[in-house]
């Protein structure tokens, strides 16, 4: 039972004797101690305790309730969910219940029987934990919108933001990126992040469709239209109707469509295949592509009006390679969902094996790392996947194994130094004002970076 990891309770409380006592009755809990507000706070920032009992009378007035009411407060506004129990003098009514007005759990007069505090910790403790599980519960059944994306990376991050923001709108996205960078994981984000989440999602590849097929499945076809149309069928963009359509591969699309997928998003009906009607619909058009548009444009293949339409919204998503720690972070991930797929527990990866990620270039992107992490997961002969295991170009000879701090800021600092001195034609005294230091400390900068 003692090497059990102990549940940190914290107690506020000025009187040495009785946070004494206090520590000594409730010996079950890692119990931490605080004399004032600002200890209190700092202890809550350290080890967010899901439980805590407090005095309402703190230095530097003890006998008011005016500093223990700041610290219920500030307490309550930086973990809402941390259950405060206030401890009170016996007559002392109106500030107990003012304490849980204020949200306090629940209140203890002075002097208080340690058993009977005791179960009220525990069934504090007990209570944030069912909340805890409720909450874990409600993510799990309503996932976030772009929870299938994991990054790191500034980049991604301001990237999903962008999403997060323009999700609200009607307006046409073009996604533009390396293949295998995660547009339709976007796109699928956009989706779910946007007020036709409970709409159909429907994405087509025009590139994998042949050209006679792609108009039919793009806007359906009546009975009889042509040889083997037995039944009428709708074609994508109207069974979107309320929701998202991703058309990826945008720049494949044949020149013929060009004009009726503008005319589509112009008029915002569809006219099936030997139909005689047209049928309105309602769906917000995701379109992506890996192909250089303008391009396209200047080389004939592709219609600037229809770029215009499409490109309402553009977002590039970076490869890969320019997502700072993404390619090892995505690495232990992949590790651990092959290995449940694949029945392989307890495989973790070499930190060999992790720069060796990380030194490489990944023209495929997230796929190519996906792909590679399964092989090497099926194939590993033991439980840690090695370099070898990885099947990858060899770590750059340049790659010392770790992240040298001190050589990346010389870098920085040389290249800072050399570019304001060729900003000022080498005038020092200029230079080191641009810089923001003071003339000798850039004469022992130069001196140490070996810039003559």
């Amino acid at each position: 039972m003692n090497s059990e990891k102990l549940r940190p309770l914290l107690i506020v409380e000025d009187d040495p004797a009785l946070q004494k006592q206090m520590r000594w009755s409730l010996d079950r809990f890692e119990a931490l101690t605080a004399g004032d507000r600002e200890s209190a706070l700092a202890q809550i920032h350290r080890h967010n305790p899901a439980v805590v009992t407090m005095d309402l009378g703190l230095p530097p007035d003890p006998d008011s309730a005016s500093e223990g009411f700041r610290l219920l407060e500030q307490l309550l506004s930086i973990a809402p969910d941390t259950k405060v129990i206030v401890l009170t003098g016996q007559n002392d009514r109106t500030n107990a219940l003012r304490a849980i007005e204020l949200g306090a759990y629940d209140f203890f007069a002075k002097p208080f029987e340690p058993e009977l505090l005791l179960l009220t910790i525990e069934r504090a403790f007990r209570l944030h934990d069912l909340q805890e599980e409720n909450r874990r519960l409600r993510a799990s059944q309503h996932p976030a919108a772009l929870s299938g994306l994991l990054t790191r990376s500034p980049q991604m991050l301001r990237l999903c933001r962008t999403i997060e923001k323009i999700a609200q709108s009607n307006a046409t996205v073009l996604l533009l990126g390396e293949s295998g960078t995660g547009k339709e994981v976007l796109a699928r984000g956009l989706h779910e992040a946007s007020p036709r989440k409970n709409g159909r999602f429907v994405a087509i590849n025009c590139a994998a469709i042949p050209d006679n097929l792609l108009e039919s499945e793009l806007f359906g076809y009546e009975k009889g239209a042509f040889t083997g149309a037995a039944k009428t069928t709708p074609g994508k963009i109207e069974s979107a109707n309320g929701g998202t359509l991703l058309l990826d591969e945008i720049g494949d699309l044949p020149h013929s469509l060009q004009a009726k997928l503008l005319r589509f998003l112009q008029e915002r009906t569809v006219e099936h295949i030997g139909g005689r009607h047209e049928i309105p619909v309602d769906v917000r058009i995701v379109c992506a592509t890996h192909q250089e548009l303008p391009a396209l444009i200047k080389a004939g293949q592709f219609r600037e009006d229809l770029f215009y339409r499409l490109a309402e919204i553009e977002i590039n998503i970076p490869p890969l390679r320019d997502r700072e720690g993404d390619p090892s972070l995505l690495a232990h991930a992949f590790v651990r969902r092959f290995c449940v797929e694949q029945n392989r527990t307890g495989m973790t990866i070499t930190e060999e094996a992790i720069r060796a990620i990380e030194s490489h270039s990944w023209p495929g992107n997230v796929r190519e790392l996906e792909n590679c992490i399964k092989r090497a997961v099926i194939m590993a002969e033991s439980t840690q996947i090695s370099r070898d295991d990885l099947n990858i170009a060899s770590v750059a000879e340049n790659d010392r194994g770790f992240i040298d701090l001190r050589r990346i800021r010389e870098d920085a600092e040389r290249k800072a130094i050399v570019t304001a001195l060729g900003r000022t034609d080498g005038n020092l005294l200029r230079t080191a004002e641009i810089l923001g230091i003071s003339r000798p400390t850039l004469y022992d900068l130069m001196h140490r970076l070996g810039i003559k």
